[in-house]
């Protein structure tokens, strides 16, 4: 294993390993090299050594007061479908999005530690980093999102965001008072979301030696020195334990994701078993997600043998080889409709519908825009569009990589914020024309009025007639799970739909099922047919909440 770590390290310095991952800077940054600076950050003197942080004394930020803990709430953002989208450089930062915070960066210029570990002092940087915690996304961008219909949020950290103690026996440790005030300040992002009624995936985007070697797991070595050292992976296990604790109480984290891209190693699925085990012996309803490394029916399988609510995260992106740089935006948009699109849906019967795309983005080489000519506006819009459309419905959610970056109005391909409306559509919700209402009260008024009026039509011949409808009277008293499984359904749309947090519909499917089977005590011979009910209830809730909204 430890040549394979030195193996990664090497590959890491040549360049070749930036395949499948985010961009990476190409040019590193230079003590002389000019860039643009978040005004009040700091100043940097061209050819001099000195950089000066602006003063920051920021009031003290203490980890907020959450409500109490809401299982009904919790049960719809975690179970919902997700659209959603990344905030990265937020915590766990990244030289080409935000390189202003890099200018008088450490070493390499492309890793947090680099900053942490440059800026002169410990104290500079961390006002330097405080300053950007507080200011670069506010509660303002979370009530924009929620009025666009994204319900969800996937939040990058690395460990040192959860404090200095967290640091010691880690590259971090000589810098770990930069992190003083991170964690509180995440527990305050995640209130942030809460109060737009928006879900949170808490993402371990760095973890203790590097999951990867990559820059955005915190490091500029190459080295991927979480395989190959049981200190470092134990202590992950520990950071993701001490993580679950802190959130598993409250209402709007939808989950914990595990690893953020790990190198697809042999141990991989142990490590994911031994943190799964872990965690549940803190808390057995939180949600985990599990980056498949790349290996997409590797992990599909993982998750598909497990009852446990897992997820698999799959990362698409179309920019990172020669083969993607020879091939023309509108056959990367015909792909993804077809050869994409029936990846993903294999990998989600396997996976049992636990299955998220939560990175990509509408990000083309220029060589394949070259192909589009004058038309090239709209053929990135036809690829990002066929890219929601193919992850909202052959997968559970999506996520959008990124939400914001430095230059984001100029780069529709990587930032979020420049993209809608143009590349992307304006709007993004789970019932389209709830943008029509502006009433959540009239809206819930008008599902809780609705009810089925009938058996369901595709029952058919076995339900019709006057004799076979007192039948059908008759199984329903006695409990028929088919029956059990539609009111179920139909009422679980209803819930989701009137949810404080927003329209929702369900997307892990048969997560829920299973889950609502175990809540219901459905016996084992009667799980197929409360389930064929149960979503069969749930389709016609939906499409009966679709007509009542829109008329």
């Amino acid at each position: 294993m430890r040549a394979e770590v030195a193996l990664g390290a090497l590959l890491y310095t040549l360049g070749l390993v930036q395949g499948s991952y985010k961009p990476s800077p190409s040019v590193l940054i230079s003590r002389n090299t000019t860039l643009p600076l978040n005004a009040l950050d700091a100043s940097y003197t061209e050819n001099s050594t000195e950089c000066t942080v602006v003063p920051y004394l920021s009031p003290p930020v203490y980890v907020p007061a959450f409500p109490s803990f809401d299982p009904a709430a919790a049960q719809v953002y975690r179970y919902r479908r997700q659209q959603s989208v990344n905030l990265g450089s937020w915590f766990v930062h990244e030289q080409w999005m935000t390189p202003s915070l890099f200018t008088c960066a450490s070493g390499s210029h492309v890793s947090e530690l680099d900053i942490a570990s440059g800026w002169g002092d410990p104290a500079s940087a961390r006002a330097l980093l405080e300053r950007h915690w507080d200011t670069f996304i506010t509660p303002d961008d979370f009530n924009y999102l929620a009025s666009i219909g994204i319900n969800t949020v996937r939040l990058p950290i690395g460990y040192w965001s959860l404090g200095p103690d967290w640091c010691a026996g880690t590259p971090f440790e000589g810098v770990g008072s930069v992190y003083a005030g991170s964690w509180p300040r995440v527990m305050r992002a995640i209130n942030m979301a809460a109060g737009a009624g928006i879900g949170v995936l808490v993402d371990m985007h760095g973890a203790i030696g590097s999951q990867n070697g990559q820059p955005h797991s915190g490091v500029s070595d190459g080295v991927a020195g979480l395989w190959g050292d049981e200190g470092n992976a134990q202590k992950t296990i520990d950071a993701l334990v001490f993580i679950a604790r802190e959130v598993m109480g409250i209402s709007n984290v939808i989950g914990l994701q595990v690893l953020n891209e790990p190198n697809n190693v042999a141990r991989l699925p142990d490590f994911y078993g031994r943190a799964i085990t872990a965690i549940r012996a803190v808390t057995l309803d939180l949600p985990l997600y599990v980056h498949d490394g790349f290996d997409i029916d590797r992990f599909s399988a993982f998750v598909g043998d497990r009852t446990d609510f897992i997820v698999e995260d799959h990362h698409s992106y179309f920019v990172f080889t020669p083969s993607d740089s020879a091939e023309p935006a509108a056959q990367h948009t015909a792909d993804m409709r077809n050869t994409v699109a029936d990846e993903l849906s294999g990998a989600a019967t396997r996976a049992r519908g636990n299955l998220v795309v939560d990175e990509w983005s509408c990000a083309l080489t220029p060589q394949s825009m070259e192909s589009a000519g004058p038309n090239g506006s709209e053929a990135r819009r036809n690829f990002c569009t066929a890219q929601v459309e193919v992850y909202t419905n052959t997968t559970a959610g999506w996520s959008f990589w990124s939400y914001t970056k430095e230059g984001c109005d100029t780069d529709p391909g990587w930032c979020f914020k420049s993209a809608v409306g143009t590349a992307l559509p304006s709007t993004f919700f789970s019932y389209p024309e709830t943008t029509k209402w502006t009433d959540p009260g009239r809206i819930a008024g008008l599902i809780a009025g609705l009810g089925p009026t009938m058996p369901p039509s595709s029952w058919g011949s076995k339900r019709s007639g006057s004799g076979r409808r007192h039948r059908f009277e008759a199984i329903k008293k006695r409990g028929d799970a088919r029956e059990r499984g539609y009111d179920t359904g139909y009422t679980v749309a209803k819930a989701f739909a009137a949810s404080t947090a927003g329209m929702s519909k369900l997307g892990f499917r048969e997560q829920y099922v299973a889950d609502e089977m175990v809540r219901e005590h459905v016996a084992n011979e009667d799980g197929e047919a409360f389930r064929e009910g149960f979503l069969r209830g749930l389709g016609d809730g939906e499409r009966d909440v679709a007509n009542a909204v829109i008329m």
